[in-house]
């Protein structure tokens, strides 16, 4: 499984990267905030919405401290998608809520 901290992807962000960020947390988690432009998927509702992604780009995975994501990566993988789990999740994030 691929790994990226949480700062790293602060540091792409903060470049100006456009990046793909999945947000695998509950409704009630993310409203305390979340990585700006991420898209909030559900870890439980993942597999019935992973035709809303596209194979040819790269996700990164995120949820509150980083079991669900791994979790999600996991499969996401297993279906052939290009994924990447954020360690740490939330809970190590330092950059920019919205």
């Amino acid at each position: 499984m691929k790994i990226i901290s949480a700062s790293r992807v602060n540091e792409r962000l903060t470049a100006g990267e456009t990046l793909n960020i999945i947000d695998v947390r509950e409704t009630a988690e993310v409203r305390s905030g979340r990585i700006p432009r991420s898209i909030h998927l559900p870890l439980g509702l993942l597999e019935f919405r992973m035709n809303e992604l596209d194979k040819k780009k790269e996700y990164i995975v995120v949820c509150q401290s980083g079991g669900r994501s791994s979790q999600a990566v996991k499969f996401l993988d297993y279906q052939g998608f290009n994924v990447t789990n954020m360690d740490g999740g939330m809970l190590a994030w330092e950059g920019k809520v919205d």
